[in-house]
């Protein structure tokens, strides 16, 4: 359908200068494309979330990490603090590789009854849960090279210590045996471990997290199977006054729109067994560059989400200097009904609304666009439309909404560096879920990506870029008139 131009009134509040021109490009998180609302580190190398854990008033975030080098390398365990899930202190390296292997991806819980024994004059343990990989064992050809270990720390997470059992579970001969996401199983007084074991989740339960037992398998015939499964969590959910469970459990590769992505099962747990209750293929975010997505815990009755923002087709080669790869922004999960379908969707948290800057003026389209903004909009009637961010080199991001193919959409194929792996630039779409008549729609606007919510978080996707000049404009084509606003967000850092 041919668009109809209108002018649209935008209220801006404030305005702050991109990164690409500021005077201090040169320090610490302010250099080229380095995002201003999203977590990255100082510098090097990351990649999965890990041991997200809510406890004493901060948000912890650990994280994959090689302080070596801009490239996959022995994995660490970084480790950053927050008040608010927005704003990040970057905090020492958490766990080292050790004579098991380097540190993979897990979890982290607080052990408040000291079901461990790590407690001690008082102090709560908090006890991270991850894979060992051993290298050597993998160089060599062995399937036993992952197992699962654990580690404590008295000090609210500033100091470690691995515990001396390692490992508290052996691998029973599956070459990809890991990333373990613990939870308390307050029903059954016991710790369940949710682990990725190749093509199929393992559950594994404990009393006191050093002795483990299998409970069950899922998945072997259950959801895509494009790649390695990986990064899983399990908890509940409430909708209408019912319980649910969900299964997020990412893959590599095999996303819906190439290379990694998350996916997710509804279903029902008993303490030993998930069960799903259909066969339906689900994905969290239909994006490109969002993966190993798990959730905070212990943050009580809120599921907030958090993946790597970025895609392991090109993660490794993205044109960043100093670093590579940041995090989504933190995402509240919820179940709603549509159409008959029970599915999750996810909204930025509401800590972001923090970060809105100043007062506004108002514009017509083509607009300003800030450094960093949200844009949200609504349609009584949802019709086509385009969305597009521009520079004064002519290149552009598109994002918007094709009727006829009930499609959501983001364009990056003319959005600058694209010629790092051939991949990259294209055309990603997303399914939409709603059926009701009008839309809405929330874009979360960094220097170097974009994170669509749109129907109240029911279709989600997240891209990143990497324009040559500031995208500092943003135009809007409708065949519908669209009630919108545009808020730029001050700099987390």
């Amino acid at each position: 359908m041919a668009f109809v131009k209108f002018s649209f009134i935008i209220l801006l509040i404030a305005c702050t200068s991109h990164a690409f021109a500021q005077n201090d490009s040169t320090k610490i998180y302010h250099e080229l494309y380095r995002p201003q609302l999203h977590f990255s580190p100082q510098a090097h190398w990351m990649n999965d979330p890990n041991g997200m854990v809510y406890f004493d008033h901060t948000y912890h975030l650990f994280f994959q990490y090689y302080p070596n080098a801009t490239v996959w390398g022995p994995m660490h365990w970084g480790h950053a603090v927050s008040p608010d899930m927005i704003h990040w202190t970057q905090m020492p390296v958490a766990l080292y590789p050790d004579s098991l292997g380097y540190i993979f991806s897990g979890s982290a819980v607080i052990d408040s009854n000291n079901t461990s024994g790590f407690g001690k004059d008082g102090k709560i343990p908090m006890v991270a849960i991850f894979t060992h990989h051993d290298p050597k064992g993998a160089d060599a050809g062995k399937n036993n090279y992952q197992n699962e270990s654990i580690a404590y720390s008295l000090d609210n997470g500033a100091t470690w210590t691995k515990y001396s059992g390692n490992p508290v579970l052996k691998n029973p001969g599956i070459s990809d045996f890991r990333d373990p996401k613990v939870m308390w199983y307050a029903p059954q007084h016991k710790w369940l471990m949710t682990l990725a074991a190749k093509d199929r989740i393992t559950f594994y339960s404990s009393p006191n997290l050093k002795k483990w037992t299998r409970e069950s398998d899922f998945g072997a015939t259950a959801g895509a199977h494009g790649g390695v499964w990986e990064c899983p969590d399990l908890f509940p959910l409430q909708l209408n006054g019912s319980g649910y469970w969900i299964l997020i459990v990412n893959l590599n590769p095999g996303g819906p729109n190439g290379g990694s992505a998350t996916q997710y099962f509804v279903g029902q747990f008993d303490g030993n067994k998930f069960t799903a209750i259909d066969n339906k293929l689900r994905w969290v975010d239909y994006g490109p560059d969002e993966y190993a997505g798990i959730t905070w815990s212990n943050t009580g009755d809120r599921k907030i989400f958090l993946g790597w923002m970025s895609n392991w087709e090109y993660g490794t080669k993205v044109p960043t200097a100093k670093w590579r790869s940041a995090m989504t922004i933190p995402r509240e999960l919820n179940l709603k009904q549509e159409d008959g379908n029970i599915l999750l969707s996810s909204e930025p948290v509401k800590e972001l609304d923090h970060y809105k800057a100043g007062k506004g003026s108002m514009l017509t389209s083509p607009a300003n666009l800030p450094a960093q903004c949200m844009l949200k909009f609504k349609m009584d009637q949802i019709d086509d439309y385009a969305i597009t961010l521009l520079n004064k080199l002519s290149e552009k991001v598109v994002i918007g909404y094709d009727r006829k193919a009930n499609q959501y959409y983001i364009d990056r194929t003319r959005s600058g560096r694209v010629n790092f792996e051939k991949n990259f630039a294209g055309r990603f779409t997303a399914p939409r879920f709603s059926t009701q008549p009008g839309s809405d729609m929330t874009l979360v606007i960094d220097a170097a990506s974009i994170e669509l919510f749109a129907d109240n978080g029911l279709t989600v996707m997240t891209a990143i870029y990497f324009p040559n000049a500031p995208f500092d404009k943003v135009s809007f084509e409708s065949a519908q008139p669209i009630q919108q606003m545009l808020i730029p967000l001050k700099s987390i850092w």
